[in-house]
């Protein structure tokens, strides 16, 4: 066994390019439909919940300085995947990159990471989404039966998991089941009703903010970075740090935009323009959010599960309506979330099905549909059982460890192959020589360092999980390998 050993770019390319009958993933998706699929999977619960939660507990009105970090870093990961998503466009995003630049064992870990994040932020907007929903209705004068609005099981004293008196989380598990069947239809139908939802999305917190922003109270940004309580990461610098590790829990759906390289049409062309232009607009909305409401309420009063209701509630009569048109914003846009994440999810299950770490159904393509089915399946039945039954509380930072670990191995990936292939075309290459790469890499492994502890444990489980599973069967049936051994 050789965990160092490399898949060529040309065999990944070459596979990409003609694949069989069953494998084959059709190019069908152009610029526009790649670029809602950043913004829809990237606009989501980081705009709706954690602009509250990271200014109440972290970065006080200073949040807005913790998302333009979180922009730049993700700036730095983004220029890398460009130049990596132009050379290799194939399904797989980071797990594929990593495999052509640093070798299936590291590959492995990446497309660990990258199941850490798409599995369980698919459950996590899920939960998202119910919350909005039930908030929606109660505001309409609808009630459900609260036995079946909440996981059976939840989270206290870091580990302690204990009985709740609710049997399930039905309406998460419905909106989840609800985007599972859309995928099985196909691409163009999963893509189109993607980009109605993100163009409706994004009018709508568009008009949200201009709403706000005239009812804005300057005075509650000062101190615009509260001191330090004497805890690290509780206001202060250290405050807008740990947010901004926090948040980066907000951008981690850009990369889904580099899953879809196999079924983009002018790949080299499309993808990394679709990757910055998606991050450009999520970061202008994650900041104009951020001034609005933490200049609406005082930041202390933020941390609740729907600070953008709180916040318009505080507007005054005259901004009632937009508190309704966030509640469509949330319910509408977190469907698309959920339905770009299932959807990377998917194809990161096909990337290593093909490669053999996975189990060989996983890249079979339907032959009317030509999506990835038995994936698609997993996947929904998987999120599903998460989002109903999990208490899932306290997985934000360890999805958050899992990305930055990834982000941060595509950015070394870029300098190897710089070294190791100069002869290979680069139809788009990060600017700024070695120092983009290098800056992205250390600014990922950076905020890694000041996320709590306890991601770190929950983090470390996963990986040996990972482990364990890559030595048991991944390792003895990989393609690459069995190659090697004959």
């Amino acid at each position: 066994m050789n965990i160092w050993a490399r898949k060529p770019v040309e065999e990944l390319c070459a596979a990409a390019a003609v694949g069989g009958e069953v494998t084959a993933l059709p190019r069908s998706i152009g610029l526009f439909a790649l670029t809602c699929i950043g913004v829809g999977a990237t606009v989501g619960a980081g705009i709706f919940v954690l602009t509250g939660s990271v200014a109440a507990e972290h970065s006080g009105p200073a949040v807005g300085i913790s998302f333009l970090l979180a922009s730049i870093v993700c700036l730095l990961a983004g220029l890398c995947y460009a130049e990596l998503a132009a050379m290799i466009p194939v399904a797989g995003s980071a797990y594929s990159y990593t495999y052509a630049t640093l070798g299936e064992g590291i590959a492995w870990t990446v497309g660990w990471c990258l199941m850490l994040e798409y599995l369980f932020s698919a459950s996590l907007v899920a939960i998202s989404w119910a919350g909005y929903a039930q908030s929606t209705l109660h505001q309409l004068g609808i009630d459900l039966p609260a036995a079946w609005l909440a996981a059976p099981f939840d989270v206290k004293d870091q580990w302690h998991v204990f009985r709740t008196s609710t049997l399930i989380n039905a309406p998460a598990v419905l909106v989840t089941a609800v985007c599972t069947l859309v995928l099985l239809a196909g691409l163009r139908t999963s893509a189109l009703l993607n980009n109605i939802m993100v163009v409706a999305k994004v009018i709508a917190i568009v008009v949200v903010v201009v709403v706000g922003a005239g009812h804005v109270h300057t005075a509650l940004w000062h101190p615009y970075i509260p001191p330090n309580h004497g805890a690290f990461g509780v206001y202060g610098w250290s405050g807008v740090f740990q947010g901004t590790a926090i948040l980066f829990f907000a951008y981690i759906g850009f990369d889904a935009v580099s899953t879809m390289g196999q079924e983009a049409r002018r790949p080299e062309r499309t993808v990394p323009l679709s990757l910055l232009l998606g991050l450009a607009i999520c970061a202008l909305l994650y900041l104009a959010v951020s001034f609005v409401v933490t200049g609406l309420v005082g930041y202390r009063e933020l941390g609740v599960p729907d600070p953008m209701y709180l916040a318009l509630d505080r507007a005054g009569p005259s901004a009632l309506w937009a508190k309704y048109l966030v509640g469509f914003v949330a319910v509408a846009g977190l469907v698309s979330v959920l339905l770009v994440t299932l959807m990377g999810q998917v194809r990161i299950f096909y990337a290593m099905g093909r490669d053999g770490l996975l189990p060989a159904a996983f890249a079979r393509v339907h032959p009317r549909t030509r999506t990835p089915h038995v994936g698609t399946v997993v996947t929904g039945i998987v999120s599903c059982v998460a989002a109903g039954l999990l208490p899932l509380g306290l997985l934000g930072d360890i999805i958050s460890m899992g990305t930055l670990l990834a982000f941060g191995i595509v950015c070394g990936g870029v300098l190897v192959l710089r070294r190791t292939r100069p002869d290979l075309p680069r139809p788009f290459t990060a600017p700024g020589g070695i120092w983009v790469p290098l800056a992205g890499a250390l600014c990922c492994w950076g905020l890694m360092a000041t996320l709590p502890r306890l991601a770190w444990t929950g983090f470390l489980v996963w990986l040996l999980v990972g482990l364990a599973v890559y030595l048991l069967y991944g390792a003895t049936r990989s393609r690459l390998q069995r190659v090697a051994r004959t």
